[in-house]
């Protein structure tokens, strides 16, 4: 039986035999187990050693809000630079059972590298840990699992989502000033977006100034969030300001902002991600700022990522990426207003994704 020690001599060596390309890296694959599996390996002549097209598989927590329409351009666009395929899977509605099982499938079906919005603090370790086992290098983007988790994920790649809610809690402070403030959150407990809502409450905390604070679940999709924001400033109407921590109920913020007035009464609103309609309300005045986490890049570094370490068996190793953080505001929203393009804005493709895999150019 090979040790711990002996195991990990043997590894670097068929790591360094990767790095030389050719006949070196198909005996090195071949005894890695199929870290890289180029059965069917590209000719030589680009900057990597050759390989087959590698099959990347994302697995997300909300397969078809229009925030990760931008995610997927960025996957999609990598995977053209590097020779990729990919495939875009999880849930349409946070259900981790299904994230689970996509993650396990991808796994069985022999994977080259996978990559999860870790949305629940345990649950993902289990899959991570057998997907390692198999040699299928795995990340995390968009959501990370907390420190204290266990989980192995290799590498995260995303914004710093408790710093981006304190940031906005101390802009909730310099707005309101006093009163009481709504914090609106898709789904609590959901790692994407609780750490911005703990973030937004240790600022306003910090503080000290005279600023109360109330939670309010809103839900996955839209569809429920518009109506449950609605009904909280009905029920609320002497509420100072109104704020989210996902893009959905930072559309249905500004929504409501604009159905009843609630500028010219002196009612603040912001949030996080930048939805087209949200543009429109920060460039009506409907809401006073959005936080942009760049979800193009959330996809196209994951890729990056990926690939580098298939290419170089390991060596070139993988590390956090934070794409990080940006208030946009009435003074600087026009761009994205005006510019149609993959990466933020205004996308013509800007919507509903309904299936899995690539989206059209």
């Amino acid at each position: 039986m090979i040790n711990d020690d002996a195991k990990s001599t043997e590894l670097a060596i068929k790591r360094r035999l990767l790095m030389q390309g050719g006949a070196g890296l198909l005996a090195a694959v071949g005894a890695l187990g199929g870290l890289a599996k180029p059965a069917q390996a590209q000719a030589p002549g680009g900057p990597f050693p050759a390989h087959k097209r590698w099959r990347l598989v994302f697995v997300n927590h909300v397969t078809t809000n229009p925030f990760f329409v931008a995610t997927q351009y960025g996957i999609q666009d990598a995977c053209a630079l590097f020779g990729c395929d990919y495939q875009w899977t999880g849930s349409e509605n946070a259900v981790v059972g299904e994230m689970v099982n996509s993650m396990n499938a991808a796994i069985a079906s022999g994977a080259d590298a996978l990559a999860v919005s870790i949305v629940d603090p345990t649950a993902f370790n289990g899959p991570v840990t057998a997907a390692l086992r198999a040699g299928i290098p795995t990340f995390s983007y968009n959501a990370d699992s907390p420190a204290t988790s266990g989980n192995q994920r290799l590498a995260y790649i995303g914004q710093d989502l408790f710093r981006s809610g304190y940031m906005m809690g101390s802009r909730i402070v310099d707005l309101v000033g006093t009163g009481h403030v709504a914090l609106f959150i898709a789904t609590p407990g959901q790692l994407n977006i609780q750490p911005r809502i703990d973030g937004a409450i240790a600022a306003i905390k910090a503080s000290g100034k005279p600023i109360t604070y109330e939670a309010i679940a809103t839900g996955a999709t839209i569809d429920e969030e518009i109506p449950k924001v609605k009904a909280y400033y009905l029920g609320n109407p002497n509420v100072k300001g109104m704020f989210a921590v996902d893009a959905g109920s930072t559309q249905s913020v500004g929504q409501t902002i604009q159905e009843f007035g609630l500028t010219a009464k002196g009612i603040h609103g912001g949030g996080f991600d930048l939805l087209p309609r949200s543009l429109e309300y920060i460039s009506q005045g409907n809401l006073d700022f959005a936080i942009d986490q760049q979800p193009y890049l959330q996809g196209f570094y994951t890729v990056m990522e990926m690939v580098m370490f298939l290419a170089s068996g390991g060596l070139v190793g993988p590390a956090d990426i934070n794409t990080g953080l940006e208030f946009v505001t009435k003074d600087s929203v026009g761009p994205y207003l005006t510019t149609a393009t993959r990466y933020e804005g205004k996308s013509s493709k800007e919507a509903i994704i309904s299936r899995s895999g690539p989206i059209a150019s």
